[in-house]
């Protein structure tokens, strides 16, 4: 009976469109997927509040969140607003202390406000910030594709709340998995994750076999039947 599926909303990351998702399939029996996109913010809107209004488009109760690398930190946000069934972030951090030095330099010097935000119309500029990619040449018909928010104003606040995020303490339940060859978050900042081996930021896309068996066990699972899933 539809009325009983756990419904599971995915926010994908960085001026990521949710085709990042097309090789995430759960068993249809037992999960709904919904996507949710990114939208213009409004001039200087915390992401406090913006989570606040991509709550707004949740329909139903107690769904379980899923969050790509940005949209880690947001499914986090949201979940102060709402009731969650779960909390699951992919290629993301739990707080500010897992920034990678690089980030928290440019939040003392104000570098980020240089990050020439206007070049990103180009994909292949856009995805070497997005993705960390060295090979981006070969994938540029790929990152075309997933890239699709490419707005100036939506990147510079997006950049800048990645940067500026206040949240200093993780929350205990967050499910955290994470590639150990990471090029934006790198893994030796990171604590207490699943961590996948010779996995990039791309991890949704690249392991989407390891996440299509794991999510839903995950989802599922009491805390104490985790560590069946660590690879």
């Amino acid at each position: 009976y539809p009325m009983n599926k756990i419904q599971v909303y995915l926010v994908p990351g960085l001026a990521a469109s949710p085709s990042i998702f097309e090789y995430i399939k759960l068993p249809e029996d037992i999960f709904e997927i919904h996507f949710l996109e990114w939208f213009l913010p409004l001039e200087k809107e915390s992401i406090e509040d913006y989570a606040l209004r991509m709550t707004k488009k949740i329909k139903h109760k107690n769904p379980v969140l899923i969050g790509v690398s940005f949209g880690g930190l947001l499914v986090q946000e949201m979940a102060l607003h709402i009731e969650t069934r779960k909390v699951i972030i992919i290629s993301s951090i739990k707080s500010n202390k897992e920034l990678p030095m690089r980030l928290k330099i440019a939040k003392s010097t104000k570098a980020y406000k240089m990050i020439p935000t206007q070049l990103f119309s180009n994909v292949e500029t856009l995805a070497k910030y997005a993705f960390g990619e060295n090979a981006v040449s070969r994938r540029l018909k790929l990152y075309e594709k997933y890239l699709q928010m490419r707005d100036k104003k939506y990147l510079d606040w997006a950049i800048e709340n990645v940067i500026l995020w206040r949240r200093t303490t993780p929350d205990e339940n967050i499910i955290h998995i994470h590639g150990d060859e990471d090029a934006i978050f790198p893994i030796k900042h990171i604590k207490n994750a699943i961590v996948l081996k010779g996995a990039t930021h791309v991890l949704v896309i690249m392991k989407y076999k390891w996440l299509n068996e794991n999510l839903p066990k995950l989802i599922l699972n009491t805390k104490e039947n985790e560590n069946d899933t660590k690879s």
